[in-house]
């Protein structure tokens, strides 16, 4: 059933995306089906939007649960830039966590506007009292963009997003309409390495300084000499990536998302569905029969994502720079014009790869 609410003269806005700066908007707090979006804008929120709701005097809000009508929005939606664009990579999260979709589309009377792909997190692993509305295929997403046709759309998306939601990663280019809200700050950096000038990885380490370029190849000499054997596309070895991971961080009594059998799943079908939009590869290194470590990577618009790892470190010293150099001439031999090493620095990535800003935003 649909549920149409219409907004009143005398509805009270809800708390501002910007101090001093309000729009009238109905609160989608617990709703469902559809609501009016007001007209009247006592302040722009951001230059040209109150043009934007003066041209679409009827525009709505609605929301979005079916799981078909959500594929044709991405569809519409989503520029397919980076592997986090892509239906299928969020779709395996959807699938390992089964969350509750919650799309909210603006509309006009003629089209589609924009679209802020959420669902509900209620059963958060790290921490089951956390409940909040995020991305669709949850707060692992990166360098997130906006699914908006015009950026003068995406504060009053915000406005009428419900409520705790927490919006992490988004890239800087998509942030730029709403740099001053309320709730906006910087996230942790991603780390990129760009490949155009690069013939293998020699030109990589002579673009660094002499002591750094003598550790990476110092850890890559001693994995070489003993004799590893590179197995790629063997992806059943997720297990022995999984087992390998969730050791390392047990030695450092640390905890890892791979208790979870739901990340499991996710990883999944991450696999099961590669090749549809992204490409899948895995890459395994063995020494004397013994896994040393495991990548597992997605090839998707020249990039080379190294999405997951796990590595035995204490007993394969430097098998985790061994593993980054030999993706370097890996992507470089498949064509890739860039690697993305992902979000988080963990101590080590900013020594070798540029750091990239990203940005989140929480109401």
């Amino acid at each position: 059933m649909r549920q149409t609410i219409s907004l009143g003269e005398s509805d009270d806005p809800p708390d501002s995306l910007y101090q001093e700066k309000k729009i009238l908007i109905a609160e989608p707090e617990k709703k469902r089906g559809s609501f009016l979006v007001a007209a009247s804008v006592t302040r722009a929120i951001a230059k040209g939007e109150d043009e934007a709701i003066a041209s679409s005097p009827t525009a709505r809000a609605e929301i979005i649960s079916d799981i078909s009508r959500c594929f044709e929005l991405w569809q519409e939606f989503s520029p397919k830039g980076s592997l986090f664009d892509t239906w299928e990579f969020r779709l395996a999260f959807y699938h390992g966590y089964g969350y509750e979709l919650y799309f909210l589309l603006l509309k006009n009377e003629k089209e589609n506007l924009a679209i802020l792909p959420l669902w509900y997190e209620n059963n958060n692993w790290y921490d089951k009292n956390k409940k909040r509305y995020t991305w669709f295929g949850s707060d692992w997403q990166e360098e997130v963009r906006f699914f908006t046709k015009d950026p003068k759309y995406i504060p009053i998306l915000l406005s009428a997003a419900p409520s705790p939601l927490y919006l992490n990663a988004i890239a800087a280019d998509s942030i730029e309409p709403i740099k001053k809200a309320v709730g906006i700050k910087e996230d942790q950096q991603k780390y990129i390495l760009h490949l155009g000038k690069f013939k293998n990885h020699e030109d990589f380490l002579m673009t660094l300084k002499k002591n750094k370029r003598r550790d990476l190849r110092k850890d890559r000499n001693r994995i070489l000499r003993q004799n590893p054997e590179i197995i790629i596309n063997n992806f059943t070895d997720l297990k022995e990536l999984i087992n390998v991971s969730k050791k390392r961080f047990q030695e450092k009594g640390e905890d890892t998302d791979w208790e979870d059998p739901r990340r499991i799943k996710t990883f999944e079908e991450v696999i099961r569905l590669g090749g549809r939009s992204y490409e899948t590869r895995m890459i395994t290194v063995k020494i004397n029969g013994k896994v040393a470590g495991v990548d597992l990577v997605c090839l998707y618009n020249k990039t080379y994502y190294a999405v997951k790892c796990g590595y035995d470190v204490k007993n394969f010293s430097g098998i985790g720079n061994f593993m980054n150099v030999f993706e370097i001439d890996d992507a470089i031999s498949l064509g890739m014009e860039k690697i993305d090493f992902l979000q988080n620095n963990y101590e080590w990535k900013d020594r070798w790869f540029e750091a990239v800003p990203l940005f989140e935003y929480e109401k």
